[in-house]
């Protein structure tokens, strides 16, 4: 496995050893002693699998309580997965990077706490399974506009498609609105 610091350090992008033959391909998506090595000591709660056709949009989510790290990767298809830095702390604190995951390059993306992260499906459809370093809390979930202006997120849309959000995310928060991370 190999451990890629991203233009936000904190995020990393994880290519993993492809073991291939004849029959097909094996390969880790977790290993604590690896993650740990890499300077990555999560402790993970839950695992999350979803499908969403192409152009669906999901996103910006974070909880502001019970913040949880993402280990995210596609089981099928290919996304633009985003991290947005909520941390007022941190030297990058409205930032955001972004990394193409599909079934291909099998990668995945760590995403710590403190981070609000969406995806955008480039394929027909996309599996995307994820861990997390806490459980689920809707009544602490927030969400950011995936449009902000301030954010600016250069989502790989073809001219003159909207993306597919739910009502929920059509209505996140601006940059500027939002609950933050101290």
């Amino acid at each position: 496995m190999k451990f890629e610091p991203t233009a936000i350090a904190d995020v990393v992008l994880i290519h993993p050893t492809v073991f291939g033959d004849a029959r097909g391909f094996f390969l880790e998506t977790w290993e604590e002693r690896k993650f740990v090595a890499a300077g990555i000591g999560a402790r993970f709660v839950q695992d999350n699998y979803s499908r969403s056709e192409q152009y669906v949009l999901r996103g910006l989510h974070y909880q502001v309580k019970q913040p949880q790290g993402k280990l995210v990767r596609v089981a099928a298809g290919t996304v633009f997965d985003v991290a947005v830095d909520l941390r007022r702390g941190s030297a990058t604190f409205g930032r955001w990077v972004g990394a193409l995951l599909s079934d291909e390059n099998k990668r995945s993306l760590w995403i710590p706490p403190g981070f609000a992260h969406g995806f955008l499906v480039l394929s027909g459809s996309a599996d995307f399974a994820y861990k997390c370093t806490d459980f689920y809390a809707p009544e602490h979930e927030r969400s950011l506009r995936w449009d902000d202006p301030e954010l600016n997120i250069e989502w790989p849309l073809p001219a003159g498609v909207t993306p597919k959000v739910s009502d929920k995310d059509s209505r996140g928060a601006s940059f500027r609105a939002a609950d933050t991370f101290a």
